[in-house]
């Protein structure tokens, strides 16, 4: 069998995050998580290759992150533009926080991905608007034959010249969808992309607010995305895609959790569970319960150690959704 090769593309900030709880936490973040959490279900079957830009005076510590993982290959992990992420979150709830982000990384260009144009998957992971150029994205499609699921945190979120991270409409998505296998977003995302209608903050950050899903879905399907999923916190995600021009959507409930520490990089992990069940077992639903899986996985401590190896994974997978 020929050894699977995954890329996970995006920042590597260096987070000072405040829980829900109020307990203050410092780790690297966004890609370390997906691409540790792959690493550990990939471990004798493939490689992972985070793509990055970060500062000279963290390449030691990212790389010490990543040294006990044989097989994740960190030549994409660039220092030579010494300009990667710092970010602040303070949580107000389990769910919502306050973002500052006081250092921007340097975008991924088609250059720095053409290495890699050989892997089954690109997940990327971006947090801010400026960090994937369209140009790398459509250099994929016209060279490679990989997937590409992309993760619209990063269009539908901008930093002002004081640092506050700031939720933004997604305007130019048509240009981007033909170049998205699958996109996948939380569902305040999701509202930020669809600007048929102005949006209040109270209807912006209502979980309740999901009657614009379908129409919002047609749309992605019909202007070149091919597999959109929308997660809806603890409850689960929603799943929309195209069969003989009839869409389809399938709910997949979450993986229940007793005791949540920290959700930072649950959306990161989750787009790494995407990757993970598309390029080895092909399958749109497998996907979401892997996801929501490394989710759940994700909630449980303030470390990498949540993510296991692919035995206690599916354990877990097939105890949710037996």
């Amino acid at each position: 069998m020929k050894p699977y090769k995954i890329a996970v593309v995006g920042p590597i900030p260096k987070d000072t995050i405040t829980t829900h709880r109020g307990e203050v936490i410092t780790k690297y973040g966004c890609i370390t998580h997906p691409t540790i959490a792959l690493s550990k279900l990939l471990e004798n079957t493939g490689t992972v290759y985070p793509i990055t830009h970060i500062f000279k005076k963290d390449k030691n510590h990212i790389l010490e992150l990543f040294r006990p993982f044989k097989n994740i290959h960190t030549e994409g992990v660039f220092t030579d533009k010494d300009q990667g992420t710092i970010v602040e979150l303070n949580f107000v709830d389990q769910n919502n926080r306050l973002e500052k982000q006081t250092a921007n990384m340097h975008p991924i260009t088609p250059n720095e991905v053409k290495p890699f144009l050989d892997v089954d998957c690109f997940v990327f992971v971006p947090i801010t608007d400026y960090e994937i150029q369209l140009e790398t994205l459509k250099f994929i499609k016209s060279n490679s034959n990989a997937q590409i699921i992309f993760d619209a945190h990063g269009p539908t979120t901008f930093v002002t010249e004081n640092g506050e991270r700031l939720r933004q409409f997604w305007k130019d998505k048509d240009e981007w969808l033909p170049y998205i296998d699958v996109l996948k977003m939380n569902l305040e995302e999701s509202i930020c992309s669809w600007i048929e209608d102005d949006y209040t903050s109270e209807e912006l950050y209502d979980e309740n607010n999901t009657a614009h899903l379908d129409d919002f879905a047609k749309y992605i399907l019909e202007h070149g995305g091919k597999m959109l999923y929308v997660t809806l916190d603890s409850r689960g995600c929603m799943v929309y895609h195209q069969v003989n021009s009839n869409i389809q959507k399938e709910f997949v409930k979450s993986v229940k959790v007793e005791n949540v520490v920290d959700t930072t990089g649950c959306g990161d992990s989750f787009a790494g569970g995407l990757a993970y069940g598309f390029t080895v077992h092909n399958n749109h639903i497998v996907a979401a319960q892997y996801a929501n899986v490394l989710g759940a996985m994700r909630t449980q401590g303030k470390d990498f150690g949540v993510f296991k190896s692919l035995s206690d994974t599916e354990k877990i997978l097939n105890e949710a959704y037996s």
